[in-house]
């Protein structure tokens, strides 16, 4: 039998071996040409397009051809874009114009624009009741779209600094309040604030918002290097979990019950979301901060830029021309 040991002991490692290999890889790396601002990542699933703000304008990337196939022009400032596929509309929140520009999924053709208050940086769209929700970062509240009919229909008071913004489809918009480290719920349908969350126990500045809209969970990144998971009913922090440094974004694969926290520190935090514990820390380029999440294919989408300059404590790095990088994650 002494011949054998050897073989199993081999077969042994190998399997340990294999086993702690991280599940997700960096398995594309693509250099996109134009300026190296950005902001929010969109994922169309339908048409498996990815929408990457881009400054002054939005680039449509094809994820099954990989390259750019249009873009949704004159968009100064923008930071995110709402998809309405149900009536093969998007929505882009203009920061520095203070408007939405509305155009067409299919032919990326653009519709026309929409006032909103200032610095509209969020956006969402709600199927429940078809209307998008552009979150005014300096204004403190909300632009109410009729996206059925492209007109506004009403501005929500809300108070602070507001952020990211995720809708559960049944009636509620949450909004993360960055600078009061809270949680905003909205009824959508009625347009009342129903609750305020405070989160400032665990939580320091949240930015990235995602949701477990059957869970009823949501899924905060903050800047204090934690995950918050949240109650969509109670409010309640049912957990809390360690992220790399830097979030800006979040995403839930509710397939693989995973989370995810891209992190301008260079990394993807995965996170069970049955256990509440890390899985894995995939290495993935410094100012990677934000992602989109392609939940049919299982692929995450980040982008990032080489620094040229390091920026200061109140301040972003200065970043290289020609470096805009588009990063494919998968499993």
């Amino acid at each position: 039998m002494r011949p054998f040991l050897p073989a199993l002991l081999l077969l042994l490692i190998s399997v340990s071996v294999h086993a702690a290999e991280p599940a997700y890889h960096v398995t594309r790396r693509e250099v996109l040409p134009g300026d190296v601002r950005w902001d929010y990542l969109s994922y169309d699933a339908r048409n498996k397009r990815l929408f990457l703000t881009r400054g002054d304008h939005v680039e449509v990337y094809d994820t099954t051809l990989g390259h750019v196939i249009g873009e949704i022009p004159e968009t100064p400032g923008v930071h995110g874009v709402a998809l309405a596929p149900d009536l093969d509309k998007g929505f882009t929140s203009n920061g520095r114009s203070n408007t939405v520009t509305i155009f067409e999924l299919s032919s990326l053709r653009v519709l026309g624009t929409l006032p909103t208050e200032r610095n509209p940086d969020a956006i969402a769209y709600d199927p429940f009741t078809r209307r998008v929700f552009a979150a005014n970062g300096k204004s403190g509240n909300l632009t109410v779209i009729d996206a059925v009919n492209d007109k506004v229909l009403a501005t929500v008071s809300i108070g602070g600094k507001l952020e990211f913004e995720a809708v559960d489809g049944k009636g509620h918009l949450y909004v993360n309040i960055e600078d009061l480290n809270a949680l905003a719920v909205v009824d959508t349908a009625a347009l009342s604030v129903l609750a305020r969350h405070d989160l400032s126990a665990s939580c320091r500045e949240p930015a990235g918002l995602s949701i477990d809209a059957a869970g009823e969970r949501l899924f905060v990144g903050c800047r204090n290097q934690v995950m918050a998971v949240v109650s969509g009913v109670t409010g309640q922090i049912l957990a809390v979990v360690p992220i790399g440094k830097g979030s800006d974004a979040t995403a839930y694969d509710r397939d693989l019950h995973l989370a995810f926290s891209s992190n301008g520190d260079g990394t993807l935090t995965v996170i069970s979301t049955d256990s509440y514990t890390v899985l894995q820390t995939l290495v993935t380029q410094p100012n990677a901060r934000t992602l989109a999440l392609d939940a049919v294919g299982h692929h995450i989408y980040t982008v990032a830029a080489e620094r040229d300059e390091p920026g200061t404590s109140s301040t972003r790095p200065h970043l290289k021309p020609g470096t805009f990088t588009l990063i494919t994650v998968s499993r």
